[in-house]
């Protein structure tokens, strides 16, 4: 598990990077509707954003080492490491989109940094 903990930091960063590049790519993108009408130029403007490219690579580069994670330990304690991606984003999410990071947001945090201690700590 010790040697594994790098690893999986690592893909919880690298997924941490997709979710906010998907987010700045819809950002970009704006609100719009899906409908059989719209669905081809929809797709085409999601293909041509660089941030959404650049989201689904970081998700397809994290899967990768997220396999090798699992050939090296148990799936039960490394899946719930994931979790810190929870509370990364967040703290991201308030600074580079201005999303409200409330009490209620923080004490959920804190709940989750507790069970990740109690879980590597096995």
């Amino acid at each position: 598990m010790i040697n594994t903990l790098p690893l999986i930091f690592i893909a919880v960063i690298i997924n941490v990077a997709a979710q906010l590049l998907l987010k700045a790519g819809m950002d970009k993108l704006g609100y719009f509707n899906i409908s059989w009408a719209n669905v081809i130029p929809v797709a085409f403007k999601l293909m041509g954003n660089l941030f959404i490219i650049g989201g689904f690579s970081c998700y397809i580069f994290s899967a990768i080492i997220w396999l090798i994670v699992l050939s090296r330990t148990e799936v039960s304690v490394a899946y719930p490491l994931i979790s810190i991606g929870y509370i990364l984003n967040a703290i991201a999410a308030y600074y580079l989109f201005g999303e409200a990071l409330t009490f209620m947001r923080i004490a959920g945090i804190v709940v989750i940094m507790i069970g990740v201690y109690l879980i590597a700590r096995t």
